[in-house]
């Protein structure tokens, strides 16, 4: 079983302890952003989400081609990924940067609010704000408008760790 979670879940206690209690082949790899749910058997159906309000609405997939595609998009998304489980790797850092503030400056420099960060990225919009602003301080910025100069100027969006 491999499984993509967002970063966010390598602080969650409650997952950690999921996985600890699996035996098998389990593997487990985070990225900032994921699409919505996705789960394929056996490279032969999958299930994906039938509604944008509800999680528990499922359309279940049979067609090959459709279902190459998926695994072909899932495989991509692994490889992009880092390990957390078994055998956790940390995530990167590029020039002091973390890929969580490096995520969050991309997402600031699209004007997102911090509402719409924190849910793209998986936390809450207190936490959000706690990055923005460790965000600020590595890059010493007095202002969101600062900040948005500095991230460019700083090259950290084109930077890979």
């Amino acid at each position: 079983m491999r499984t993509l979670y967002q970063h966010t879940t390598r602080h969650s206690q409650p997952a950690l302890a999921y996985y600890e209690q699996l035996v098998g082949d389990v593997e487990v790899r985070t990225l900032d952003e994921l699409p919505k749910r996705l789960i394929i058997f056996d490279r032969t159906y999958a299930f994906v989400p039938a509604s944008k309000s509800r999680d528990d609405v499922a359309l279940e997939l049979r067609q090959p081609a459709i279902i190459n595609y998926l695994v072909a998009t899932f495989e991509l998304l692994w490889h992009l990924a880092t390990p957390m489980f078994p055998n956790p790797e940390p995530l990167p850092t590029t020039n002091g940067i973390t890929p969580r503030q490096q995520a969050i400056a991309a997402l600031l420099t699209e004007g997102l609010t911090d509402a719409d960060i924190a849910a793209r990225l998986g936390m809450n919009v207190r936490t959000a704000r706690v990055h923005i602003a460790k965000l600020s301080a590595v890059l010493k910025s007095t202002s969101r408008a600062q900040l948005g100069y500095l991230i460019g100027k700083s090259g950290i969006l084109t930077d890979t760790p």
